[in-house]
């Protein structure tokens, strides 16, 4: 008897595995054409660099709607169950998407962003639904180093994807058309929902939805939990100073990628390559922080975070220059390395502020209050993005005019440090505090 529970139980963590890992995989690999879409919104399109990191910023709007999605997944079962269709129905969105860019002959920048925001709302709801199976997974694990195994599985899975979609998506660029890489991971995601749907959720063991509470009591009451939550001083001013650290960057993504491709003529390796190292330089952080700073106070580290992104910026002035280039640095190898370590710094605030808000948060809404943050994340990020337009219209910078990036480039590190003013916003609790609550 206990052999045979064990092998249910052996095979019940396989296919959890196999569900965990190809979801996670194949959303870490959504940087593979998007890396394409960048080159060809600039090279096929004719796109100004201004078009496209307003175009790249507003993408990224249905990931606002994250804690929406999750309310209704958790309250809205499709046929009794409340992750795999989901995930399903994420898929076959982002299939759909995606094959319409790469067939249709002559697509219009209005039609392009159409699809590229329907891509991201069937990620979206792809992500929510395979957080919730690796949440509801790890609850279910017999010890706490089990639930941990299983979270870091899934990051590394995902983080390994991106990493290999950002490289075999720049070695691509070389030798096929952007189309061509669109068609490829819209097959990817034609496999995705075949093997979901193959996949009967109740082989995986999930908890099953309360069938005492109708959909919209089931909102209600996680809707009242959160805001609960966000009602205590110390997440929510933690959670304003988050999202403030990245709504106040004018950030320059675009420009600056304008920049490498166009006046320094870089090739597409070299920025993929470069998007690789800042996913290495994620892991590597991930595992640092972990064996060395988790008991190192948040704001500490946090603070330390934002200043040394401000520092990159400063970095990059002198870069524009052509200081380094006079030292013997050739423009490629810093673009792979600092440009790289840049983007990745972006995320690296995410993990300390994940085990923050972890250590604030009354049991058992973390789930709700993280996807709230996300959203959050999301919406900062946008706002980010549209005020570094904002500035290289300001200052004049263009696709044929680089003379003002400098200037521009002192103002988003200027701005990056501004947050460092607030970080007294930034609160924690002691342990013994919490259970007392």
């Amino acid at each position: 008897m206990e052999k045979e529970k064990k092998m249910e139980g052996e095979r019940v963590d396989a296919t959890r595995r196999w569900v965990i890992g190809v979801g996670f995989w194949v959303q870490g690999f959504r940087l593979f054409p998007w890396l394409g879409v960048n080159f060809f919104l600039k090279d096929g399109m004719g796109v100004a660099a201004s078009s496209l990191q307003i175009l790249q910023a507003s993408a990224n709007l249905p990931m606002v709607g994250k804690p929406l999605l999750g309310l209704l997944s958790d309250a809205v079962p499709i046929r009794g169950y409340r992750r795999l269709p989901y995930v399903a129905i994420g898929a076959l969105l982002q299939a759909i998407s995606w094959l319409a860019i790469a067939l249709w002959p002559a697509i219009s920048l209005p039609n392009l962003t159409i699809f590229l925001l329907l891509s991201n709302f069937g990620a979206s709801i792809c992500e929510v639904a395979n957080d919730a199976i690796v949440a509801e997974a790890g609850k279910q694990a017999t010890s706490s180093s089990g639930s941990g195994q299983l979270q870091s599985f899934a990051w590394m899975f995902g983080s390994s994807a991106g990493a290999l979609g950002n490289l075999v998506g720049g070695i691509a660029l070389s030798y096929f058309s952007p189309k061509i890489m669109f068609l490829f991971f819209a097959i990817l995601l034609v496999l995705q929902f075949c093997t979901t749907v193959a996949i009967p959720e109740s082989s995986l063991q999930l908890p099953k939805a309360d069938t005492n509470l109708s959909a919209v009591s089931s909102i209600r009451k996680q809707i009242k939990e959160l805001s609960c939550a966000l009602c205590m001083p110390e997440i929510l001013w933690s959670v304003i100073w988050f999202s403030v650290s990245y709504a106040v960057i004018p950030f320059l993504l675009g420009t600056m990628f304008f920049y490498q491709t166009e006046v320094l003529r870089l090739d597409s390796s070299v920025i993929g390559l470069s998007k690789v190292f800042g996913q290495v330089a994620l892991l590597a952080w991930s595992v640092a922080y972990n064996k060395y700073f988790k008991t190192t106070p948040a704001r500490k580290v946090l603070s330390a975070l934002q200043f040394l992104t401000a520092l990159i910026m400063l970095s990059d002035v002198l870069f524009v220059q052509g200081i380094y280039r006079n030292l013997g640095i050739p423009d490629s190898i810093y673009t792979i390395v600092f440009s790289g370590l840049l983007e990745g710094l972006m995320l690296f605030k995410v993990l300390p502020f994940s085990v923050l808000v972890a250590k604030l948060c009354p049991s058992g809404c973390e789930g709700s209050v993280m996807a709230f943050v996300m959203s959050a994340l999301a919406l900062a990020t946008i706002i980010s993005g549209y005020l570094g337009v904002a500035l290289a219209e300001f200052m004049g910078v263009s696709g044929g005019d680089f003379s003002a990036l400098p200037t521009c480039l002192l103002i988003e590190a200027a701005c990056t440090m501004l947050p460092l003013c607030l970080s007294s916003l930034i609160k924690e609790r002691k342990e013994k505090d919490k259970k007392e609550e």
